[in-house]
């Protein structure tokens, strides 16, 4: 079905569609529903970077299996949404709650993997009571100005290094860069070959919205938001909140979950001895079951 936007214009997929923002930007979303009314707890899914913004079969057929409704929100930049240059973390997350309301959507829960882990907690503090849960795996943790030990551990910073000066410099260090393969354990790379097989061809899918450069600007800026200050209070977050984290994590080190757990120190944490980035979401089903028991209904 066609969904309409809020001024009126058909969005174009029947499994979500596009909704204009009275700043006169597009916001592509995903929904299990199609865009209809539904009855079913609804999950708000944040993918990491980079992403499509499309909802992973592997995700869809997890949450069905527990009667759940999946809605996913393509950052700005990403999947056919509006890139929105020097964006915060907490302006994506404003986003995905103007999709929330345009589709009715009152109660749910997020998660958010990787680059998704900050855009999910963000629209938990930013909705309140809305939000009955969030979890995060392999999360980014906040940044503070000159803060050296959020790099400690990551395999391959460069980029989020020189994120932390800037988009130009982060835009600069991408003409240059290449894929560390060492970011990724064992355990990743059995992931990424097996069941989450559909995560990284969604990655390699988000560089088709790269610009006439051949930079995909989502990715830049989210970068610079993860390393910036996120515009958001986390002590601000109501929600019952769950960080997964693999301990042997390359590419957002376990620091990142302590980072969140000082700011959230309600927050229940699972930490896995042999896991890294990738492989923590083989949790993604029990997680879903820890959100239901505490309030996803």
């Amino acid at each position: 079905m066609a969904v309409m936007s809020a001024n009126g214009e058909v969005g174009d997929g029947a499994d979500g569609g596009t909704l204009r923002l009275p700043d006169g930007r597009e916001v592509r979303f995903f929904d299990t529903a199609g865009g209809a009314a539904s009855s079913a707890p609804t999950l708000v899914w944040h993918s990491g970077t980079p992403h499509t913004g499309r909802i992973l079969g592997r995700l869809a057929e997890i949450a069905a299996e527990r009667g759940l409704r999946v809605v996913s929100v393509a950052r700005p930049g990403y999947g056919g949404s509006t890139r929105l240059i020097g964006r915060s973390v907490a302006d994506a997350a404003r986003d995905a709650l103007a999709v929330l309301d345009h589709l009715g959507v009152e109660r749910f829960a997020t998660v958010g993997a990787s680059g998704g882990g900050p855009h999910a907690l963000a629209l938990a503090a930013l909705a309140g009571e809305r939000a009955s849960g969030v979890a995060t795996f392999a999360s980014v943790g906040p940044y503070r100005d000159d803060d050296p030990e959020w790099f400690t551990g990551m395999a391959s910073p460069g980029a989020l290094r020189a994120a932390a000066r800037g988009l130009a410099a982060r835009t600069e260090h991408e003409r240059t860069a290449t894929f560390d393969e060492g970011v990724f354990t064992v355990a990743d790379w059995a992931a990424l070959d097996g069941e989450w097989a559909e995560l990284g061809q969604d990655a390699g899918a988000a560089e088709s919205f790269a610009g006439p450069d051949g930079l995909l600007g989502g990715a830049l800026d989210d970068d610079c938001a993860f390393a910036a200050d996120w515009g958001v209070d986390l002590g601000a977050i109501t929600a019952h909140v769950l960080i997964v984290q693999g301990e042997e994590d390359r590419m957002v080190p376990a620091g990142h979950a302590t980072r969140i757990l000082r700011l959230v120190p309600d927050a229940t944490s699972w930490w896995f001895a042999d896991d890294g980035h990738v492989s923590a979401l083989r949790a993604l089903p029990h997680a879903l079951d820890w959100l239901i028991e505490h309030g996803l209904r």
